[in-house]
């Protein structure tokens, strides 16, 4: 019984040191010491936020503009096969800006320009 007691008596103090250790935790002054390092976690975790939401910013902009270039291409090849297809000399003749500048077809070949005086 006794060695009962004894243990008992040599726990309590054990406890108590842990019972205290949280105390000197919670106590004002060791969390009034902590509070710049609670600040700092906060910054980080604000910091930590923005860039996730700065990132996915980047991200649809990015996606938006791939999308823009895409059409963009897509025009440029529309553009350039109508072009491609509107200097056929065939579409020329059916073209009413030509009928008014009064240009017409030539019938026969073009001639052939020679120089009649050689040059050394």
């Amino acid at each position: 019984m006794q060695d009962q007691k004894q243990k008992e008596r040599d726990a309590k103090p054990a406890d108590t040191a842990g019972q205290a250790g949280w105390k000197r935790w919670l106590n004002y002054q060791s969390i009034v010491k902590q509070v710049p390092f609670f600040l700092f976690l906060a910054l980080l975790a604000v910091i930590y936020i923005y860039n996730g939401h700065y990132a996915d910013k980047t991200i649809r902009r990015i996606n938006k503009t791939a999308k823009e270039v895409k059409e963009l291409k897509y025009e440029y090849v529309a553009v350039k096969s109508k072009v491609m297809f509107q200097s056929k000399q065939s579409e020329l003749v059916k073209s009413d800006a030509i009928k008014q500048l009064g240009l017409k077809e030539l019938d026969q070949s073009p001639a052939i320009l020679r120089d009649s005086v050689k040059a050394d």
